[in-house]
């Protein structure tokens, strides 16, 4: 089997997440600038087979598009031009950072390592990618 990555894009930083190769276990990959992002799957690819990509869909809680979809979308067709193989699956990312912000005070780190933007993306992602895992489990 082949891996799954998971983004939570923003347009400072795109965090990342991918399965283990029996696609079981959800694990936070990395934190990646935007501008970087396509030679950095591109490298990914060369040494590990993906199966697909999900996407965090930004969302309103009236379940309308949120300011930053706009940007998620061209990340979706940059992903399509780059890697036209892989396909694409969208999940709903409402709460996934405010769920990631707990995770992180929960976990007893202390208040600096806490702060730390890029974990909060990379959780964010996990969260995303697991959520995907759950919906598509037989």
């Amino acid at each position: 089997m082949a891996r799954i990555i998971a983004f939570d894009y923003g347009t400072k930083r795109i965090g990342i997440a991918v399965t283990d190769p029996l696609q079981i276990i959800a694990t936070g990959l990395d934190t990646v600038h935007p501008k970087d992002i396509i030679d950095y799957l591109k490298k990914y690819l060369l040494t590990e087979p993906v199966e697909a990509f999900v996407i965090g869909n930004p969302k309103q809680m009236d379940g309308s598009p949120s300011e930053s979809a706009q940007h998620v979308k061209g990340f979706s067709t940059l992903l399509k031009k780059s890697f036209p193989q892989v396909p694409q699956y969208w999940i709903d990312e409402r709460f996934t950072s405010k769920l990631a912000h707990e995770a992180i005070l929960q976990s007893g780190l202390k208040k600096q390592d806490r702060r730390n933007k890029e974990r909060v993306d990379t959780i964010a992602a996990t969260i995303i990618l697991q959520y995907f895992m759950e919906e598509h489990r037989l």
